[in-house]
């Protein structure tokens, strides 16, 4: 790029910046509403699982319990684990189906005919499994039945000289491998970097609406256009700003999640928010601010009207959950190739940040080859646009 080229990106990039920082509520938005909104949404919906567990792994678990006069034992057992049985509604099924209770009990009529006979006692847990409230309530009884269950057979086995050991010829232990930053990463795989994605994908929307679809409009882009820069100098000032615009947005971001974690006593303190681990971040987001800003910059040169330009928003939102939904239903190893696929590749490289897994040199240069590439081949698109003599013109 000549001197003449890069005055006239550098009076496009300040221009850009001047118009934005005159409209204040845009501004605002932009800039403050992922620092305030994300790290309250995170940190707040954590908070309120944690509460949740907490409060139903603590108090009394009241559990409806029909036929409990054929289990005696069994009703006083579950008491010392803080469920209590209470009387069971006459239909059972449908308290629990409509929300009446998290979980029933049924004890059958013949328990204490198996139970002196030394034959399984049926008892049956009722549950609607579609009801994520309930699930912890309900592993809580289940857990409590089967301690019972070992508890009683391994007192029937004592009774009768045999140790209980012969029931379990083999002692399955348990090795999780995974690290503690892993595990604290998976309170927030599942909805931070579709967050940090979305934010450096969109962070300077508004901008390059305003500054493309937005000066067509007005019919202020013909003169800009008519200027003796050149049009891939102007272009790329554009991109260049609105870049500017959402990264910093991104770092406010990184630094209200960072602020958080260390003032929240929670979940919060799972996070890790260390520079090097928000400046790996930045790395990773880098090329998604340019890709989501060339292609808006390209959608909205063609663009007929502001309304237009601001309806390509909606899908192009949508993109940065295409991950997330496929990893959801169909989880993938981590390979090689999966770093040159847009959205796929921030999704697996942040997944690799939070869990404090660490990222090798072969795979920094896929990505970032490959997002800078793909960057620059819609960089050449949207200036080829802007050299469409009709681009001037309005309606």
């Amino acid at each position: 790029m000549n001197t003449h080229a890069f005055a006239a990106f550098w009076s496009v990039v300040r221009k850009e910046l001047r118009d934005i920082s005159r409209d204040r509520r845009t501004l605002a938005i932009t800039l403050l509403m992922g620092p305030l909104l994300y790290p309250l949404l995170m940190l707040g919906m954590g908070s309120l699982a944690e509460n949740r567990a907490r409060t139903q792994l603590d108090s009394a678990l009241k559990v409806p319990v029909r036929g409990a006069e054929h289990a005696p034992n069994l009703v006083k057992f579950l008491a010392t684990q803080n469920i209590v049985a209470v009387p069971a509604p006459k239909d059972l099924d449908a308290a629990v189906r409509n929300q009446d209770h998290d979980v029933g009990l049924i004890v059958a009529a013949d328990f204490a005919k198996d139970w002196k006979a030394g034959q399984p006692a049926l008892v049956e847990i009722v549950q609607d499994s579609t009801r994520r409230d309930a699930d912890i309530p309900a592993r809580r009884l289940h857990a409590a039945l089967e301690g019972y269950s070992r508890q009683v057979g391994a007192l029937r086995l004592l009774a009768r000289g045999i140790s209980a050991n012969v029931v379990q010829p083999v002692n399955v232990a348990d090795r999780d491998v995974a690290t503690a930053e892993a595990k604290r990463g998976l309170v927030l795989s599942a909805l931070l970097p579709y967050l940090l994605i979305m934010t450096s994908f969109a962070g300077g929307a508004f901008l390059i609406i305003d500054a493309t679809a937005g000066e067509r409009e007005r019919q202020s882009l013909e003169p800009l256009l008519a200027t003796p820069a050149p049009r891939s100098a102007i272009v790329s000032g554009k991109i260049a700003a609105a870049c500017v615009l959402g990264l910093f947005s991104l770092l406010l971001t990184l630094l209200a999640f960072k602020l958080s974690a260390q003032m929240s006593s929670g979940i919060g303190r799972m996070l890790d928010v260390s520079l090097y681990s928000i400046g790996k971040m930045l790395l990773i987001l880098l090329p998604m601010s340019f890709i989501g800003t060339a292609l808006l910059t390209y959608l909205s040169a063609a663009a007929k009207s502001l309304k237009e330009a601001q309806s390509h928003v909606t899908w192009l939102m949508l993109l940065p959950l295409l991950p997330t939904f496929v990893l959801m239903v169909n989880p993938l190893k981590t390979q090689l190739w999966q770093f040159a696929v847009p959205f796929l590749a921030q999704n697996q490289l942040l997944l690799k940040v939070i869990r404090g897994e660490a990222i090798n040199g072969q795979t920094w240069a896929m990505y970032l080859a490959c997002g800078f590439g793909l960057a620059a081949l819609l960089w050449i698109a949207a200036v080829r646009r802007y050299h469409n003599e009709r681009l001037a013109i309005s309606g």
